[in-house]
């Protein structure tokens, strides 16, 4: 998604000439700007009288890969209704409208979004994530459809230490903008209406932020990057830390002694069911189901004196400077996780905790009938003058949860609020970890999820209702967003567009381990994206993917195929196209690896070496396939 620099001396500064950005010609003027919502009357949580603390170190309970998930229970203080118009101001710098029907997600076929094709192996996910279940409708809407269906898989035996085939019983999908749209800093929000029953547990709906450096669903891009934000070095850092700041020697054009990873910032992950506050898993919680969980899943994590999955945290055991709004309480059944990876030659050193800090906000119906804005401000910290950055999480521009990033420097174990270059995610999941029954009915093995079936063993694992819910095919499973839009501050340079940055740079890393973010299938983590070629009719008009778009987009040449005129792209010409207004980076010449050729004054010599170096190239090539040739033989 980079463009080349005229000249290396003034790369930094280079501005892109052609769709220098990547807001939608279609959002609305009004929406160019926006502002800080002022936080007020905010308030920590505090727990029930009769609510349990822990006080002991908790014991670690290992997991093969870390789960990149929070779970729920959080406290209550009015929030006033803000004045959007007096805060700190914020420019427009990229937005998504979904306004044409018939756009296509699959990879290289938007500019934006890359719409995964692939198992998931995370979180135990019962789903299998396929582009066709994403989709722009007749309503403006882009919509994330969950289903019944099987797919073949090849999953992973744990206990065998062996991949096997298995079938996976659900089909969802995954939108993410992982190595096209990446921004630093900033402000994103999103209109959206979650998908499936309030009170019907089992589905995941999630919109989030992820580090560059690791990408999601992806498990080798993760390991021992997700979810650091760490620039310390320290005992918990060194071994833990793929990219630590003890290294003393920089690589792929990262700085020595600055420490990277993946951090995750929730803005929302949401659990419906019908577990009121108060009783049942949430007997010590204000908010039960449903519920949002705003969170900031942060390494290194605190290693001792940790509070315990559904107790509230006793003195010191977590972190400050947390303040949460109307409807809310802390989170309380999930802290965080024991990361522990198979194969790892000195577990004692290399195994490390990463903390969920988060808060619960109540939801009700409505939110499941009705489009509802969720909005997350991230400032990011500066090292040169001590300030710790913060984010703040809103729902319909209420207060959710205010996290000041001193709270967690003041921890003392290194970690801070994230200065990664983040990309955004929206997805539907649905895993045992989430939204399920705590305990296995009785009698129910839980080992087969397959709502297809009616077979009873295979369906008493789920939550009262679910295989219903999903069974209904006149009220299909939908996740839809109207529109997504981010935010930057025009006066704040630590704010940048740009998944690698001059501070935090990914590219040459990511090309340096490329088997780590595609499948075994594919030649490059990304495809170019397409500009025309998607199949039309030249008698269609309107802005249709059968019209390529419509005038001024695209037109349907003869042979029934799109050809994308200026500024459009995509299969059939719908979306326009982007590109960072900044390009931090060129692409790498051989120049750029030290690489310097012999002087020569003569262009003549020079052309005749090569012709010559060709020429044995080739020869010894034939004689080393001759060598190798083993004749095929001759059919019985």
């Amino acid at each position: 998604m980079f463009k080349s620099c005229l000249a290396a001396l003034t790369l930094a500064g280079s501005l892109s000439t052609t769709n220098a950005d990547w807001i939608d010609p279609d959002t609305p003027s009004s929406a160019h700007v926006t502002h800080a919502i002022p936080v007020v009357n905010a308030k920590v949580a505090e727990p029930p009288t009769d609510a349990p603390t822990m006080l002991d170190t908790l014991s670690p309970t290992k997991s093969d890969v870390p789960t990149q998930s929070p779970t729920a229970e959080p406290t209550a203080s009015p929030t006033p209704a803000p004045d959007l118009t007096k805060g700190r101001k914020y420019n427009l710098v990229m937005s998504d409208e979904f306004e044409l029907p018939g756009r296509e997600f699959g990879d290289g076929k938007d500019p934006k979004w890359t719409a995964l094709e692939k198992n998931d192996y995370t979180n135990d996910a019962l789903h299998y994530y396929a582009e066709e279940n994403v989709r722009t409708d007749n309503n403006g809407d882009l919509v994330i459809t969950t289903k019944i269906g099987n797919t073949d898989v090849v999953g992973f035996n744990e206990k065998k230490f062996e991949r096997v085939h298995e079938k996976k019983h659900f089909r969802s999908a995954m939108l993410q903008s992982w190595n096209k749209f990446c921004f630093t800093g900033g402000i994103v929000e999103a209109e959206v209406q979650l998908p499936g029953k309030h009170n019907v547990g089992g589905l995941w709906p999630a919109f989030w932020l992820l580090g560059n450096l690791a990408r999601h669903t992806y498990v080798g891009s993760s390991m021992h990057m997700w979810p650091w934000s760490s620039t310390e070095c320290n005992d918990l850092s060194e071994g833990a830390q793929k990219i630590n700041s003890c290294l003393n020697a920089g690589h792929w054009d990262m700085k020595a002694g600055v420490g990277r990873g993946s951090p995750e910032i929730d803005i929302f992950e949401i659990q419906p069911g019908d577990i009121k506050a108060n009783t049942g898993a949430y007997k010590y919680s204000y908010v039960g189901e449903p519920f949002m969980s705003a969170s900031y899943q942060v390494a290194p994590g605190r290693p001792w004196n940790r509070p315990g999955p559904g107790t509230w945290p006793g003195p010191g055991q977590w972190y400050e400077d947390i303040t949460g709004g109307n409807e809310t309480c802390l989170n309380i059944l999930f802290y965080g996780n024991y990361n522990h990876y198979k194969g790892d030659a000195h577990p004692e050193k290399q195994d490390y905790w990463s903390d969920a800090i988060s808060y619960n906000r109540q939801l009700h119906e409505e939110h499941f009938t009705q489009k509802h804005v969720y909005r997350l401000e991230w400032d990011v910290p500066d090292p040169d003058t001590g300030y710790d950055g913060y984010l703040r999480w809103f729902l319909d521009n209420k207060l959710v949860l205010s996290m000041n990033g001193t709270g967690i420097a003041k921890a003392g174990f290194g970690a801070e609020i994230s200065s990664e270059p983040m990309y955004i995610l929206m997805n539907t999941a649905i895993s045992t970890q989430w939204g399920f029954p705590m305990d296995c009915p009785n009698d129910c093995p839980c080992k087969t999820y397959d709502c297809s079936s009616y077979n009873w063993q295979k369906t008493c694992g789920f939550s009262g209702g679910f295989c219903d819910m999903m069974r209904n095919k006149t009220e299909p499973v939908e996740y839809k967003v109207n529109w997504v839009r981010v935010y930057q501050d025009p006066n704040d340079e630590k704010q940048k567009v740009g998944c690698s940055t001059p501070e935090r740079p990914t590219r040459k890393f990511i090309e340096g381990h490329k088997e780590l973010y595609m499948r075994a299938e594919d030649t490059e983590p990304l495809q170019k994206i397409a500009r025309g070629g998607g199949s039309c009719k030249d008698s269609a008009i309107g802005q249709t993917a059968e019209s390529c778009g419509g005038e001024g987009r695209g037109t349907c040449k003869k042979s029934g195929h799109c050809e994308c005129k200026d500024g459009w792209v995509g299969p059939h010409c719908l979306v326009p196209d982007g590109s960072d207004p900044i390009d931090w980076e060129a692409p790498a010449t051989i120049e750029d690896l030290g690489f310097k050729g012999p002087y020569t004054g003569s262009s003549f010599l020079l052309w005749a070496l090569a012709v010559m170096a060709l020429f044995f190239v080739v020869l010894l090539t034939r004689r080393k396939n001759m060598s190798q040739w083993t004749p095929i033989p001759d059919a019985a």
